[in-house]
């Protein structure tokens, strides 16, 4: 059997870090394939499982190795209160662009158009799995599968497509953007096959994607309030799409 911290040496260059239980719970939930995972206490880590997570104990039970405290600080960058970290095998580019191309779809797709903050793109991700969204896109430099987003997206990155691409590249379908002069989305019905498009934090869409937008469309807000977070614009959208007739949630 092969020593965990040598395999983690191994694998960690290519693989999707972990960070923490809720992160590993959620990926192999959802079917990553996990090579390594490490804890400093097996005990406290199963104890999770048996109160949070029993559909995966067994599994978890397999997977995770003891190892010391030092130990783990070694592999892990920023070690997490849990105490528990793993490496994922990240999905293919292939099947995930399969799964955006896909038609008919019956849940929309969201688009981070140059995000810049690595902890909201994690919590867009964690919404969109929630409402069981086709996927996220980004677009620009941020790297979505970063660990950093991984962790804000607490694992939920294997439930969903994630993939980042050009604006050219984009899935098709009417493409809806979220911007202040866009109508009253109160009115507006998104279909399952929307494409809905989010600017970044600071400067909003891009004029390249605001060329290819089919619909402006724009959050109810206060006069003299600049703007919601993104996550929060996102989660307003998708939940404004599931209440007005979106494709039910899997029980």
């Amino acid at each position: 059997m092969t020593d965990p911290v040598t395999l983690w040496r191994e694998r960690a260059g290519s693989a999707v870090l972990l960070d923490g239980f809720h992160a590993l719970k959620h990926a192999v939930r959802f079917g990553a394939e996990v090579p390594v995972a490490v804890t400093t206490d097996r005990r406290a880590a199963l104890a999770l499982a048996d109160e949070l997570a029993p559909d995966v104990r067994d599994a978890l039970d397999v997977l995770l190795t003891e190892v010391p405290e030092r130990t783990y600080a070694s592999v892990v960058p920023r070690p997490h209160p849990t105490a528990v970290a793993a490496l994922a095998v990240r999905p293919s580019r292939e099947a995930g662009l399969r799964a955006l191309a896909r038609t008919p779809r019956t849940a929309p797709v969201v688009v981070l158009d140059n995000p810049r903050n690595l902890g909201n793109a994690g919590a867009v991700i964690r919404l969109a799995a929630g409402f069981g969204a086709t996927g996220v896109v980004t677009t620009g430099t941020l790297d979505p599968w970063h660990p950093t987003v991984v962790r804000g997206g607490a694992g939920l990155h294997f439930a969903t497509v994630v993939e980042r691409l050009t604006v050219a590249e984009l899935p098709s379908g009417p493409l809806f953007a979220l911007d202040p002069e866009g109508e009253d989305i109160r009115g507006v019905k998104l279909p399952d096959d929307a494409v809905l498009a989010f600017g970044s934090e600071r400067s909003g869409l891009s004029a390249e994607l605001r060329a290819r937008t089919d619909h402006l469309v724009a959050l109810p807000m206060r006069p003299q309030v600049s703007s919601y977070n993104l996550a929060t614009s996102v989660a307003m959208t998708l939940y404004h799409w599931s209440a007005t007739g979106g494709a039910p949630l899997d029980s």
